[in-house]
């Protein structure tokens, strides 16, 4: 006889505990919705296990190693560090399991919430099915995040490849890692390695960061390729093969080949919207070229379901994952018909030095029609970056005639705290004046964005006209 599967209901069912299906469902419990929140792998999602926790860590122990290898540069004497890399991935775990309290299921049942360790799938446009509960609510949350987007080389699936999922399990530093993918992901890894003593080889078939301000781009290819990582842009992988613990990547370009022989290969091509068993289609829901089709609300095409996070379909980032779960507790909580439309979502690639962008860079800003101004200033005329010898890199400001700010982008040491105050800026819809004559602390790094927005009224300030003006006030006495 099947065993009787046990009935829930509940105000609100999230799918999926990383950090969109988590955010949503301590704000609905915390406000009295009756919630139960499923998930069929680990805690936290890809950001805590796989994703921006252990990659970070990994960047950390590598710029530790850095940061010895260039004592010298301050005038003091050290030898190489000796990477003891299971040590290093052990620094890694520990890591996540100092962060993996705030996401555990303990914590989140002692919200009230009732959490299943279990697959699900739709059944209904109300219900879902686990292998053990059946679950009706009125609203649903899809939060089942992203997977790695593998690209259809021949014999790669042959192949143990690693993928951001897989890479932090390592227990042995790899001889030769091969990298394929130049985006954030890619370029992160293959410092982090390169750091650690790995050779490093990064395929891209186009441009690195190819999103990215095309400027800032390059010079950080630069700065990869001046740390010993074999940058291969322009290439395509179009066959793979191994044997004997050896990987062999065969390459094209323009009518060229080459071969490449590692000991690990990792695919970091991007990552697509993971909806595996889940049946959308049994609640009415709606896919279009394997993605949830939503309305400006996060509303798919069943209007009790939503969407949030990776699993919403676009740009994935942590950040953007905890403004969609405030838009939905907005309107399945409160019933505020709150919208995803105007939000400001700053990018950033942890490589050293950091790429940090928000709005839209020079080039997106000439493609939308508008006419524009750039400001820039660099780290190497920055006091504080040259007294720490950190002075690769500028910011670059694109605002129009008028002063109104329509993006920035920060190559520069830590670019992602630099951006804050332009981010600001854009969500308030504030002029470049105010940063232009806001106070800037002296020595710091944050100067540069005040150097930058004061280089907006220089031509008016040293112009042929000021000078006339300033000639006529001194003879008033």
């Amino acid at each position: 006889m099947a065993e009787v599967k046990k009935a829930l209901a509940a105000d609100l069912c999230v799918i999926g505990a990383g950090s969109a299906g988590l955010s949503v469902a301590a704000g609905a419990a915390q406000l009295g919705l009756k919630t139960v929140l499923i998930e069929r792998g680990a805690m936290g999602g890809d950001c805590l296990n796989t994703g921006c926790v252990p990659s970070k860590a990994l960047l950390a122990a590598g710029a530790a190693a850095v940061a010895w290898r260039q004592a010298r540069a301050f005038g003091l004497e050290a030898t190489p560090p000796r990477v003891d890399f299971p040590a290093v991935m052990r620094h890694v775990k520990g890591v996540i399991d100092g962060i993996a309290p705030f996401d555990s299921q303990e914590r989140f049942e002692g919200l009230g919430i009732t959490v299943l360790r279990e697959s699900a799938a739709f059944a209904a446009a109300k219900r879902v099915d686990t292998p053990n509960h059946t679950v009706t609510a009125r609203r649903f949350v899809i939060a089942t995040g992203s997977r790695p987007l593998v690209p259809p080389i021949p014999g790669l699936d042959e192949l143990p490849y690693l993928t951001n999922e897989t890479v932090f399990d390592l227990t042995d530093r790899p001889d030769h890692l091969i990298v394929l993918g130049g985006g954030p992901i890619g370029c992160e890894l293959a410092q982090a390695f390169v750091r650690l003593g790995s050779r490093v080889t990064l395929v891209e078939r186009a441009d690195i960061l190819p999103r990215a301000d095309r400027e800032q781009a390059d010079l950080l290819a630069d700065k990869l390729r001046e740390e010993g990582i074999d940058l291969k842009i322009g290439w395509e992988a179009v066959t793979a093969t191994g044997e004997n613990g050896q990987i062999r990547l065969y390459l094209a370009k323009e009518g060229q080949e080459e071969q490449l022989e590692s000991s690990h290969l990792l695919v970091a091509a991007g990552r697509k919207a993971d909806y595996e068993g889940l049946a959308p289609e049994q609640a009415g829901i709606i896919l279009d070229s394997g993605r949830l089709l939503l309305d400006s609300r996060l509303r798919t095409t069943n209007r009790r379901v939503y969407a949030a996070g990776d699993a919403a379909g676009g740009e994935q980032f942590t950040h953007l994952a905890g403004a969609h779960a405030g838009v939905l507790i907005k309107n399945i909580a409160f019933r505020i018909p709150a919208r995803t439309r105007g939000l400001v979502v700053p990018r950033i690639t942890y490589t050293d030095p950091e790429l940090a962008e928000v709005g839209m860079n020079e080039t997106q800003a000439r493609l939308a029609g508008h006419a524009v101004n750039l400001l820039r200033w660099s780290f190497h005329d920055n006091d504080r970056a040259r007294a720490e010898h950190t002075t690769t890199g500028f910011i670059k400001a694109v605002v129009t005639p008028k002063g109104k700010i329509l993006g920035t982008s920060i190559l520069g040491p830590h670019a992602g705290e630099l951006l804050q105050p332009w981010i600001l800026a854009l969500e308030r819809g504030l002029p470049i004046s105010a940063l232009a004559t806001t106070m800037a602390p002296y020595p710091t790094l944050g100067e540069i964005s005040k150097r930058a927005a004061g280089t907006f009224y220089t031509p008016k300030l040293f112009s042929k006209r000021t000078r006339i003006l300033v000639a006529l006030l001194k003879h008033l006495g």
